[in-house]
């Protein structure tokens, strides 16, 4: 055990919880976004908080962010006033994407079950389309 007895994970299960290969873990722990809580034996071990950070990273990532800005947000402070115009800006950003997304859905679910000959040309397909030009 490590810093007072925290339970610690070994890299191979901490990769394998948050969906990564072990050389991921390597990865983000070398460009400063998550730390090793020592070794046990060869073995990295990590603080079981790791496996939320992964997820915040992917996360991250997924919405368009890089590496290099999540490592600025994980360690802003409230005082990061340029961050947090960046975030912001972004946020607002997601939200037009979600929108875009949750009328795809739906028009692929009306789409799966609609009787029109030709799908697109479906006045109700159509009319989702409609709504994101407004």
């Amino acid at each position: 055990m490590h810093d007072g007895d925290i339970p610690c994970s070994i890299s191979a299960e901490v990769a394998q919880r948050a969906g990564l290969a072990p050389s991921a873990l390597r990865f983000y722990e070398r460009r400063g976004l998550i730390e090793s809580a020592g070794r046990t034996g060869l073995r990295r071990a990590y603080r079981p908080e790791v496996v939320a950070r992964l997820a915040l990273i992917h996360c991250a990532k997924s919405a368009g962010f890089s590496l290099a800005q999540i490592g600025r947000f994980l360690a802003s402070t409230p005082k990061d006033v340029e961050l947090r115009r960046t975030m912001a800006k972004r946020a607002t950003e997601l939200d037009h994407e979600i929108e875009r997304l949750q009328t795809m859905r739906d028009s692929l679910k009306h789409a799966a079950v609609c009787t029109h000959t030709s799908l697109v040309e479906c006045p109700k397909f159509k009319a989702n389309f409609r709504e994101l030009v407004r």
